[in-house]
């Protein structure tokens, strides 16, 4: 195994200056993932969590919830949707928190992990310059039974659902130039009944964080208030998912408004809570801990949210009709 010490600095400037799939070329990892999961050919399960890496007590409830939400109703995966291993991400593949803050917690869930990076795990404090330590993330697919994230954005595919992993740390950055060449022609190219993207940062929420394009309540500062985030969310995916999911904000929404029809749902209560104190339509949020659990049957998708004691807040359904779903 190559390890990331062995890259040359040439490669890292290279890959600052231009984008993270650069690295993940040199990887020569396969952005494609197949496997066998899902019920039958038109019907999975999975829960979708954010926020998560603390190792805390908020983790390891919200674990127990899912294995008896699985154990009773089943689960082919679970979405992680970034700040996998707070506060700073790892220093390596060996490094100690992979244990503390994932494996186990999550030692009675033995379903894959699909991720994606949050700002968190780019390092720099939260702030998310430390390219290197995304990597470290990406190599542990290789060593874990579980854990998958073989490249900073992806896809895959379960049964008549088409997933698209996003970096949109990147595109906080508007370093995203290989996901706006790709996502539009993986998305042109699905030919499944549902298309789901999921990524770390909102494009709406009501959470201490806010919209894209105002994060922090502080619009027009390129890294901080999303303007790329925003811009790419309408230039490339919007209307063309039928769901995104985010995480970041520390709280669980379903937004009572869309992006040219995409449905927006945040699931950050992974660990911990914070407040809820934006003002967008919303059709369900919540400030505790907790997890989004969605099922797919045919051309139906039903949304459950389910807090860190295992019940049943709310309960959203998504219909598409034969002519949409073709």
């Amino acid at each position: 195994m190559k390890k990331i010490s062995e890259f040359s600095i040439v490669t890292v400037f290279l890959l600052l200056l231009s984008s993270c799939s650069l690295i993940d070329d040199v990887l020569a990892i396969d952005p494609q993932i197949d496997g066998e999961l899902g019920t039958s050919p038109d019907k999975l399960k999975f829960v979708a969590i954010g926020d998560t890496g603390k190792g805390n007590d908020g983790q390891k409830k919200v674990a127990q919830a899912i294995k008896a939400k699985c154990e009773q109703d089943g689960c082919d995966f679970v979405l992680m949707l970034g700040d996998n291993i707070y506060s700073n991400g790892v220093d390596g593949i060996d490094d100690e928190q992979f244990q503390t803050k994932f494996e186990i917690p999550y030692k009675d869930l033995s379903m894959p992990f699909f991720a994606v990076l949050g700002n968190h795990d780019y390092g720099g404090d939260g702030v998310g310059y430390e390219v290197k330590k995304s990597l470290y993330q990406i190599r542990y697919t290789e060593i874990s039974s579980k854990w998958k994230m073989p490249r900073h954005f992806y896809r895959f595919q379960v049964q008549n659902t088409m997933f698209f992993a996003m970096d949109t740390n990147a595109q906080l950055f508007d370093m995203a130039k290989d996901q706006s060449k790709d996502i539009p022609r993986w998305i042109s190219e699905a030919d499944t009944t549902w298309k789901i993207g999921f990524g770390h940062h909102p494009y709406k929420s009501n959470g201490r964080h806010g919209n894209a394009g105002i994060y922090e309540g502080i619009p027009g500062i390129p890294g901080i208030s999303g303007a790329s985030i925003k811009e790419f969310a309408e230039s490339v995916w919007c209307g063309k998912f039928d769901l995104y999911l985010s995480g970041h904000d520390h709280n669980r929404q379903w937004l009572d408004v869309k992006c040219n029809g995409t449905e927006l749902a945040v699931s950050g209560a992974g660990a911990s809570t914070t407040q809820l104190v934006g003002n967008n339509p919303s059709l369900f949020e919540s400030a505790t801990l907790g997890m989004i659990y969605i099922s797919i049957d045919g051309n139906t998708l039903t949304a459950e949210f389910i807090d860190a004691d295992g019940k049943t807040e709310f309960t959203h359904t998504i219909k598409k009709n034969q002519a949409a779903a073709n």
